[in-house]
């Protein structure tokens, strides 16, 4: 489990294909620490690193990975926001985040606010019962809070810090996203639709 609060960023520095996999090594200020097994949330997806060492770690996405989340659009270069998983006893400073990406969402605008941020994504329509005003979402592994949401549009609010210490500060329109939505927003959908 991840609670969507990035603890480093990564880069992309290697990209190799193998059959309907991709292996990607990624360079970070953590990768010396991550041992080989461990899971760890690479902007929101929950990948097993498979080698760690000499400031880089290595992870492989399967084919459903790559067509549910936008890891297909990593190019080398391409800025990754790491968190690994939240240690028992730990604090919850997001919200409860598995790392299973639902879909990826497309920005439509980035609207600088007088020191904060405002982006606004549109999703597809047949989640936006999951997606509710003041609720939690997480977008590329980072945890949020949705603002004027409606229909299949909603928007984000990014504080500095966040903009400083995540790929935010990168993205533009016409970015896609990886999105996650609330765990209990979905249970509770799929509890609703049983009873219905």
């Amino acid at each position: 489990m991840f609670t969507g609060i990035i603890e480093a960023s990564g880069r992309v520095v290697r990209i190799e294909k193998e059959q309907n996999n991709v292996h990607f090594t990624v360079e970070s200020p953590i990768s010396d620490e991550l041992k080989v097994d461990q899971s760890l949330s690479h902007d929101g997806v929950c990948l097993t690193v498979t080698e760690a060492g000499n400031g880089v770690h290595r992870v492989t996405a399967i084919d459903e990975t790559l067509k549910r989340s936008r890891l297909g659009d990593w190019r080398e270069g391409s800025v990754v926001n790491l968190e690994r998983c939240m240690p028992v006893g730990g604090r919850l400073d997001g919200h409860i985040v598995q790392g299973h990406v639902d879909d990826v969402a497309t920005c439509l605008s980035v609207e600088e606010q007088g020191g904060s941020w405002k982006f606004t994504f549109r999703y597809k329509p047949d989640r936006e019962h999951l997606v509710v005003n003041k609720g939690s979402v997480c977008l590329n592994g980072v945890s949020l809070t949705v603002v004027d949401p409606q229909d299949d549009i909603f928007s984000v609010a990014i504080i500095p810090y966040t903009w400083e210490h995540t790929n935010f500060r990168s993205l533009q329109p016409g970015d896609r996203v990886n999105i996650e939505f609330d765990i209990i927003g979905k249970y509770v959908a799929a509890i609703a639709k049983i009873g219905g």
